[in-house]
């Protein structure tokens, strides 16, 4: 199978749509030896910051020398960003190779796309002999796919309020499912968490018999992105750098320097100075990422959680008004989701996110009207990020966010026109 028949096959799982369980994973993990194979790996869940805390895990084991491998999702411009082996994205032909195998061994079984894209990374690593995996769990944890791992590490990211149509209404029930990454005697580094989700993960891990390393009161931060001290404990690393912008991304490289802490006491070698290297290099696109003219601001927040962290970004960096080109996907509210930035919003640009479930550009026109704003509404996301930066003032930027693919898609429209990057819209 070549690469473009690949994708066909996998898209067209989508007619499965969202299936939270184990029964299909574990049913194709009996069919595939190499999936029943120890794979010595890390499980990454959370609602905001998961892929930034693989990223970075991944990156410091990568810097130590360590053959790692690294499974995010969804991919911001090519199918080929989920699976990647010591920070290269595996080729194409791989995935085609990868696809067939689970094609032939899954006739029927009712595979989900997601269910099927973790099976072919978690194949792809048993294949490649790596040391170690970072695994980002999909959606949730408990039933989430790839949670057929047994991992060395658990980590916890901040939870918050998203996916409620298949997570639960509450922040409680929310954790809840999160912390079915848990296994007995894992040790489990959690992330700042809000009381009533603290609370959830600290009872799973109690029950669980699971060390818990808690952000706050096991591992914190001090100063600044260009020099950055993390505590873990009795460790201090002093003059450290994180290249992602955004204060939120130091609660997550201090995240995990504390996995890698963690890591060092079960016996594997990594030293200060890969931490260091990683912080300085770790690239993570299409988060607070500025297109080359400083004027256009990508960031894929699109819950009340990550807008919130966009918002302190533009306080921190004293930008006052900005061109506000937004898109919801799924089942989310405007006014949920997009309040903290009314404050510096110039105008609403209401465009739709080309691919799965768009909330309606009239709801987001209602929305600005609601709250005093000019708003113009598209049917296409380019005219509306041509339109935002057409009427730029003095001092005033453009900000994408709302969705990843909306993001994914404008990101090339935004970066220089010789990019060869490629937009392969898909979804869970």
């Amino acid at each position: 199978m070549d690469f473009t028949s690949s994708l066909d096959y996998l898209y067209g799982l989508q007619r499965f749509g969202v299936k939270l369980g184990l029964e299909n994973m574990r049913d194709l993990q009996a069919r595939l030896p190499q999936l029943q194979e120890p794979l010595p790996c890390i499980h990454v869940a959370g609602t905001n910051g998961k892929g930034s805390v693989s990223v970075l895990l991944a990156e410091i084991l990568k810097q130590a020398g360590l053959h790692v491998g690294l499974y995010t999702s969804p991919h911001l411009n090519c199918f080929t960003e989920r699976i990647r082996i010591d920070g290269v994205a595996v080729s194409r032909d791989a995935i085609g190779v990868l696809a067939e195998i689970i094609r032939l061994n899954s006739e029927d079984i009712p595979l989900t796309f997601f269910e099927a894209t973790t099976a072919m990374a978690l194949l792809a690593f048993s294949q490649a002999g790596v040391d170690v995996a970072v695994i980002e769990t999909g959606l949730g944890g408990r039933l989430d796919a790839t949670n057929i791992v047994d991992p060395q590490l658990c980590m916890i990211t901040p939870v918050s309020v998203d996916h409620s149509e298949h997570l639960g209404s509450t922040l409680a029930e929310i954790a809840k499912e999160k912390a079915g990454i848990i296994k007995p005697g894992v040790p489990v580094v959690v992330g700042a968490q809000e009381p009533a989700a603290e609370e959830v993960l600290l009872s799973v891990a109690a029950a669980c018999e699971s060390q818990v390393v808690l952000s706050g009161r096991d591992f914190s931060w001090q100063g600044k992105h260009d020099n950055l001290t993390v505590v873990v404990g009795s460790d201090r690393l002093h003059g450290l750098t994180c290249a992602l912008a955004g204060t939120h991304q130091l609660d997550n490289f201090a995240q995990a320097v504390a996995g890698t802490m963690q890591l060092r006491k079960m016996g594997f070698t990594i030293p200060s100075a890969a931490i260091a290297t990683a912080g300085e290099n770790v690239f993570w696109p299409g988060r607070l990422e500025w297109c080359s003219d400083s004027r256009v601001l990508l960031d894929v927040s699109h819950n009340a959680a990550g807008i919130a962290c966009l918002a302190d970004y533009l306080e921190k960096q004293n930008i006052k008004r900005i061109h506000l080109v937004s898109g919801l996907s799924g089942e989310r509210s405007p006014t949920e989701v997009l309040m903290p930035l009314v404050k510096y919003v110039a105008a609403v640009y209401a465009v739709p996110v080309s691919y799965g479930q768009s909330v309606p550009t009239g709801e987001m026109v209602a929305w600005a009207e609601n709250q005093g704003l000019p708003v113009y509404e598209y049917s296409a996301a380019g005219d509306g990020l041509a339109a935002a930066c057409e009427d730029l003032g003095h001092d005033e930027h453009v900000v994408v966010c709302g969705s990843l693919y909306l993001v994914a898609e404008l990101r090339q429209r935004a970066l220089d026109s010789h990019s060869t990057m490629e937009f392969v819209p898909e979804t869970l």
